[in-house]
């Protein structure tokens, strides 16, 4: 029989006991999420290929787009995920409107972005039909993209309670340029 060492943390008020296992277990977890968050589906690429030949918005390689870094490049079209809190639009609280790294499209004003404690820039409302949502390659998540460039922005989330319109469009600032109000 396996025995697991316990743990004991103390604070000020509550003793609490945790065994190895358990520690491992949550820490495994974790890993596995930040992984699955932080990754180029092969799937997804896939279906970038065949989504720009058909013809649905241009060719990624359109040269009046605006020219992407490469990490701009593995957000925007291979559909992958900068790191929690790296952004610079996390903490950004101007007014004015954020645009589409990719293409200058207008996707959100300032006044539709809130706090949600996620790492990443929220927002509860998107302007007018200037974004699209998509099944994730994921089959679980919805993704969000520029319905003008098809650029991948994040993904959309409902049902948390944090805005009256109970809709968090969680974007990754990389996708993202901002425009102050003048």
């Amino acid at each position: 029989m396996l025995q697991c060492k316990q743990i004991t943390i103390k604070t000020s008020k509550v003793k609490t006991n945790f065994d190895m296992k358990t520690i491992i277990l949550v820490s495994i977890g974790f890993i596995l999420f930040f992984l699955s968050c932080s990754h180029t589906n092969p799937e997804s690429v896939a279906a970038d290929e065949e989504f720009y030949s058909l013809g649905h918005h241009g060719d990624p390689e359109d040269s009046t787009w605006n020219k992407l870094t490469k990490e701009e490049e593995y957000v925007i079209v291979h559909k992958g995920t900068e790191r929690p809190w790296t952004g610079k639009y996390v903490d950004n609280k101007k007014d004015g409107v954020y645009t589409c790294k990719r293409c200058d499209q207008a996707l959100f004003n300032a006044d539709s972005k809130f706090d949600s404690g996620t790492g990443w820039p929220s927002f509860d409302d998107f302007i007018g039909s200037s974004v699209s949502i998509v099944e994730d390659a994921d089959g679980f998540r919805e993704e969000i993209i520029c319905s003008n460039c098809g650029g991948h922005l994040g993904h959309v989330f409902y049902n948390e309670g944090f805005t009256r319109k109970n809709t968090r469009h969680c974007v990754n600032s990389i996708s993202l340029s901002f425009e102050p109000k003048k």
